[in-house]
């Protein structure tokens, strides 16, 4: 049993930006899922924000930089932080965070699968935190080079084992 849920920048601006994630909808609801299981549990959720410097399009407060207004989580009771690079780790206080809630396993869900998600996956794993990979729980763009259905399948077959363990997102227990 997964002992919390890290939430990676489920932003308007990528979410709902010129390039449209790869089966928003479906990762939306199956987050959304997972929140409602973490909750009825009474697992933390921790959701990052990515943040541009000011002036960007993903400054902070602004628009883009918002969480998606249909994900279900609330500053009241969720942890949100910050973050500039695409490890949720460096910079942030994350780390220290998951360790005074002790945190030893961790469901990791979000955007983009070949950034922010891939990064804070194998950091995760190098600051002695277990992951669990719901291969349906993270999402993407096309790029001029791979589809985002194969960049999704790529990451989960090589995150898998070393850096995760995969699971679909039904089978994740908090």
């Amino acid at each position: 049993m997964a002992d919390a849920l890290l939430i990676i920048d489920m932003q308007t601006g990528l979410y709902d930006g010129p390039d449209q994630p790869f089966e928003r909808e479906r990762v939306l609801e199956t987050i959304n899922q997972l929140i409602h299981r973490a909750r009825t549990a009474g697992a933390p959720i921790f959701v990052a924000r990515h943040t541009g410097p000011a002036g960007s399009p993903i400054a902070a407060g602004s628009p883009y930089w918002q969480v998606w207004h249909e994900l279900d989580v609330d500053e009241a009771r969720d942890q949100f932080f910050n973050k500039t690079r695409p490890s949720c780790f460096l910079g942030t206080d994350l780390a220290q965070r998951l360790r005074a809630t002790q945190v030893n396993e961790l469901v990791i869900v979000g955007m983009k699968t070949q950034f922010c998600f891939d990064t804070t996956c194998r950091v995760a794993v190098e600051l002695g935190f277990s992951v669990i990979l719901p291969e349906d729980g993270h999402t993407c763009m096309d790029t001029a080079t791979l589809s985002a259905a194969a960049i999704i399948e790529h990451h989960n077959a090589t995150l898998a084992g070393a850096f995760a363990q995969r699971v679909r997102a039904v089978e994740v227990s908090f």
